[in-house]
């Protein structure tokens, strides 16, 4: 199993080079994010650069403590009390702002990062729903998952530093001036220090970026296999292939370990020295201070507070790090979000509404012909009518275009030629509203939600009381195992929970309860792909028959297999590669079509061998 690549896929978007303009990219993309949440955003830059200034008024206050009480108080041996209680409240005031101002930054930095996420996770499952069936056939479901979690975690990182570090900066534009204030020697200090620290940050940005850009890579890679694996585990059970999928897992997460690892290393190196350099930066200031002071320039004072001010520069100027270590990984998730977000291909509606009526509807195919993105034609010229209240039946070997009829008429995707009409009209230039309210599509594979049986056939559309809910289960014949599924007599069956994907169902259950959400909705066209093949012959032919006598009545388009679903049809159209070979009744088509006969004879074989299989594996249970 390989993951699909293509020309707008995931993985050839990751094979683009990364920029090594990362600095300029990444500053875009936080100022995007920071346009989306501006409140936010400004609160925690207000609350950092408080809380700098009052972290840098500490500076000064600490100072003022050493040479006005405590030096006095070495030398006299005393200190006025009144003197002492200022100090005091000096210091516990500025704690108190300093504790306020951190909260307002923390508070602003983490609502800003969780409604940036929020916002690109809203509009990427939108951009999944708008897509057509054709975008999401090319690209793997882990690699989507990843999209919208790790992609965009990765793409806002930088924003929990974010107003720290912005805090910093001003801290630093202030302090610089304070220290050019003081004395020049020591401000010559700070301007070697800061631009040195900076252009490590950025040589360090540079050299992260193919490694990030890898990690997110792999992390996509990782999801996939796993959420394939563990979408197809039954199989893999089955087929006795665990050993494999370990690992072929194990592999793509070992490569994800090293990738980590690399990222661990290029930071081992750089942070040390990232986080060592203001350090230096205090004691080569100290050295200079005391120079300084040595020679009349400063006094004690004036020492204290450069001192004091380079050790709370030291922590805080590392957020600038961080904002800067993570704009790679953030460059690359932020592309990987914009390729979803970019992706061409919706699925436009028109204006027109289909008159809300329960009469069944009438569908057309006039020359349609359709081909995939790889240029291959599935269908050519197929031109025949569901006429209202009729049952037409779509039969063909494997290939021969009967879900791609069904998948038309349902409009989940458009013809490359030629028109699909319900009620004289395109569907093209329908509504989705009115489209979805008319048509009902029923797949052979059954998807249910991990929810309960109600909640799974109302699906929260408006108006289907209960009684609606068990009329459909009635007429896809389920009401009974439903009503058999009440855990307790004042417990409902609609109440069930039936697990993920409905695992406490059986197939043929999954299928008639997906039947009886399709009709529940009352739809005009209801379209059958195969929808009833897990349920038993005698069943499906009693389902198919209540729909033709049913109250809701509606145009009924089936692809069938089996003899006895086909010979309820009104008529029968035979597919050949794509092209209609033959039209007609059940009867006739065996009478007068040969490659027809032949193909329901063989469906009719394979059926009663499946049948005979079955009753002997139940004697062979029994003896």
């Amino acid at each position: 199993m390989t993951l699909p690549t293509g020309a707008d896929t995931p993985s050839s978007l990751d094979d683009q080079p990364v920029d090594d303009r990362i600095l300029r990219q990444g500053l875009r993309n936080i100022g995007d994010m920071i346009r989306l949440e501006p409140k936010p955003f400004a609160i925690g830059a207000a609350g950092a650069m408080a809380n700098t200034a009052v972290t840098l008024f500490l500076s000064f206050v600490v100072g003022w403590v050493v040479s006005g009480i405590a030096v006095p108080a070495y030398e006299n041996g005393e200190v006025a009390f009144g003197t002492v209680m200022v100090g005091v409240a000096a210091l516990l005031g500025t704690s108190i702002v300093r504790f306020s101002t951190m909260c307002a930054r923390r508070i602003g930095a983490g609502v800003m990062m969780f409604g940036v996420q929020a916002h690109w996770r809203r509009r990427i499952t939108r951009r999944y729903l708008a897509l057509p069936v054709s975008w999401h056939q090319k690209h793997p479901t882990g690699t989507l998952l990843s999209n919208a979690n790790a992609d965009v975690e990765a793409a806002t990182r930088p924003l929990a530093p974010l107003p720290f570090a912005v805090g910093t900066l001003f801290m630093v534009v202030v302090a610089m001036g304070a220290f050019f204030w003081i004395d020049w020697a020591i401000a010559m200090v700070a301007l070697g220090m800061f631009p040195t620290l900076f252009a490590l940050n950025a040589l360090f940005a540079t050299k992260m970026a193919p490694r990030a850009k890898r990690a997110q890579e792999l992390r996509a890679e990782v999801s996939a296999v796993g959420h394939e694996s563990f979408d197809g585990a039954l199989v893999v059970k089955a087929m006795g292939r665990e050993a494999a999928e370990t690992e072929r897992f194990s592999a793509s997460a070992e490569a994800l370990r090293d990738a980590m690892i690399g990222v661990g290393r290029l930071r081992a190196a750089f942070e040390p020295a990232i986080s060592g350099l203001p350090e230096i930066g205090v004691l080569v200031a100290l050295l200079v201070g005391l120079a300084r002071f040595e020679a009349g320039a400063i006094d004690l004072g004036q020492l204290v507070t450069v001192s004091f001010m380079f050790s709370v520069l030291a922590f805080p100027v590392r957020a600038i790090g961080w904002v800067l270590g993570d704009l790679p990984g953030s460059v690359v998730g932020r592309r990987r979000v914009d390729h979803v977000l970019s992706a061409t291909g919706d699925m436009t509606y028109g204006d027109n509404e289909l008159p809300e009526t329960t009469t069944p509807a009438r569908l057309e195919f006039d020359a349609v012909a359709y081909a995939y993105p790889d240029g291959h034609e599935a269908l050519h010229e197929v031109t025949f009518t569901v006429e209202p209240g009729t049952t037409v039946a779509l039969v063909g070997a494997t290939g021969s275009g009967k879900s791609t009829l069904a998948h038309l008429a349902a409009r989940l995707i458009d013809p490359t030629r030629g028109a699909v009409t319900l009620d004289h009209q395109d569907l093209r230039d329908l509504t989705h509203a009115s489209l979805a309210r008319t048509t009902a599509l029923v797949q052979q594979i059954p998807f249910v939600f991990d929810d309960t049986i109600r909640a799974n056939l109302a699906l929260d559309r408006a108006g289907l009381t209960d009684d609606r809910l068990w009329d459909a289960l009635i007429a896809a014949g389920a009401e009974k195992f439903v009503a058999a599924l009440a855990s307790t007599p004042e417990t409902s069956g609609l109440d069930t929970e039936v697990g993920e994907r409905g695992t406490t169902l059986s197939g043929g259950q999954r299928q008639r309860l997906t039947l009886a959400r399709a009709l529940a909705g009352t739809p005009r066209l209801l379209i059958l792909d195969d929808a009833t093949s897990a349920v038993d012959p005698k069943i499906e032919s009693q389902i198919l028959t209540g729909l033709k006598h049913s109250a809701d009545l509606a145009s009924v388009l089936v692809v069938a297999y089996r003899r006895a679903t086909i010979a309820l049809a009104d008529e029968v159209v035979f597919l050949e590669d794509g092209r209609i070979t033959a039209r007609g009744t059940h009867q006739d088509l065996l009478q007068t079509h040969q490659p027809y006969a032949d193909l329901v004879t063989a469906y009719e074989r394979a059926e009663a061998e499946r049948e005979f299989e079955g009753e002997f594996n139940d004697e062979e249970a029994t003896a």
